[in-house]
């Protein structure tokens, strides 16, 4: 059976436990403002820095410590100022987790504080043993091979028994080199297949459906 191996079920959170739009997008133009309020830019020039750290370093906040010395806590705290009340529980997904056996980690290149009011909101704050958040990784975020060793470090896991879940293929392969089984969910289909992705499925509850019957893709 292709997840009989799995100890430890590795999940991203954002565009992975719940569809992004409406939360993310909130996020999205707060940082807009904060950028733009920090570096002295207009709003274009604002999103246009906001994606290219995206990009070039996994996760804006990022982009703006290293290069700004923009303070990533502040930063972090003040994006993720947005109303939570948009996400809702999934009663069949909340359900599908907790069937899961072994070890349910939350791993986001978000806050700690964004992860637990977002499971909490969704219902599933108490299926989750832990958050590794970017601040775990001393904000390096995925795909950075440093926030991977920490997630192994922090939570003493063993790869070749861990699955990780994204909605992202580039985050995927360094942690198939580290020895995780990968899966992505989401419409990011690549073809042909790269070797770094083991799984793929076009929602989270049907990568779950299938690793609870024993079938893979």
């Amino acid at each position: 059976m292709a997840f009989a191996h799995i100890c430890a079920w590795v999940f991203d959170l954002d565009n992975t436990l719940y569809p992004a739009p409406a939360l993310y997008d909130a996020i999205g133009v707060r940082m807009t403002a904060h950028i733009a309020q920090a570096l002295g830019v207009d709003a274009a020039e604002a999103q246009r820095l906001r994606e290219l750290y995206f990009h070039q370093h996994g996760a804006t906040v990022a982009g703006l410590a290293e290069l700004h010395g923009i303070d990533p806590h502040a930063f972090l705290e003040d994006v993720h100022k947005v109303d939570y009340s948009v996400l809702s529980e999934d009663a069949e997904l909340t359900a599908l987790i907790a069937r899961l056996p072994g070890r349910r980690i939350l791993f986001t290149n978000g806050s700690a504080g964004h992860g637990a009011r977002a499971l909490a909101q969704l219902g599933l704050a108490g299926l989750f043993e832990r958050i590794v958040s970017i601040e775990t990784s001393g904000f390096a975020p995925k795909p950075q091979r440093v926030a991977y060793e920490r997630l192994i470090d922090t939570c003493a896991l063993d790869p070749a028994q861990a699955l990780m879940i994204e909605d992202s293929a580039r985050n995927l392969e360094p942690a198939h080199a580290l020895g995780f089984t990968t899966a992505l969910v989401g419409v990011e289909h690549p073809e042909p297949k790269p070797a770094y992705l083991d799984h793929w499925a076009l929602d989270l509850k049907e990568l779950l459906r299938l690793a609870l019957a024993g079938e893979t893709r």
